[in-house]
């Protein structure tokens, strides 16, 4: 197995990616978008910037990912004209504002310097997860780049990364309510978590 960025694969792991984030994310949000785990992996196939993530990959599978960038520009880029070819118009329009919201235009209720990494994303596939392959690709990541502190992002349903994230020395350190129903966005609260170097 190795652990690498997603832009120095001698492949494209876009598909694969997406594929993962579709299953990943799915009862988080994104069935409200389609029922259909294909579709939304196609519709977000074009999201991810491959410099600001990581993979944990093997025989050319990517088995998990993990996006990290400083002060929180985003690691993903949201194009509404393929989310509408894939997910129709209204779907589609509605995608690119909700994910828009959800993924890029938010922030931290606290000040993030120079010398923070932002964590973003992470999932693992599903054929591969409870091995702590995600905790395995973090703790990589955090000794790879140069980021003194970490921070992240995680919602009040996600029990396994949490307790992962606190055994990485991650404490939450604010909430904040749910941006929609709780019925659509699949979480009542997104914790606030904090690693210091």
């Amino acid at each position: 197995m190795e652990f690498i960025k997603a832009s120095e694969l001698a492949f494209n792991p876009r598909a694969q990616m997406a594929t993962i984030f579709a299953d990943g994310f799915y009862d988080h949000g994104l069935k409200f978008f389609s029922k259909d785990k294909a579709k939304l992996a196609r519709a977000t196939e074009h999201i991810f910037l491959l410099d600001s993530f990581y993979v944990a990959v093997e025989d050319e599978e990517v088995m998990a990912f993990v996006g990290v960038a400083p002060d929180r520009p985003p690691p993903v880029k949201l194009d509404a004209k393929i989310l509408r070819q894939h997910l129709g118009l209204f779907r589609g329009s509605l995608a690119a504002w909700g994910l828009g919201r959800f993924m890029v235009g938010v922030t931290y209720p606290c000040e993030v310097g120079k010398d923070t990494g932002c964590i973003e994303f992470v999932a693992t596939a599903a054929a591969h997860r409870g091995k702590g392959l995600a905790k395995i690709l973090l703790t990589h990541v955090m000794e790879t780049e140069p980021y003194k502190d970490y921070i992240l992002e995680v919602i009040d349903t996600n029990k396994p990364a949490i307790a992962a994230y606190e055994k990485l020395g991650f404490k939450e350190f604010a909430k904040e309510p749910s941006p929609g129903s709780p019925k659509q966005t699949g979480f009542e609260f997104k914790l606030y978590m904090r690693r210091k170097g």
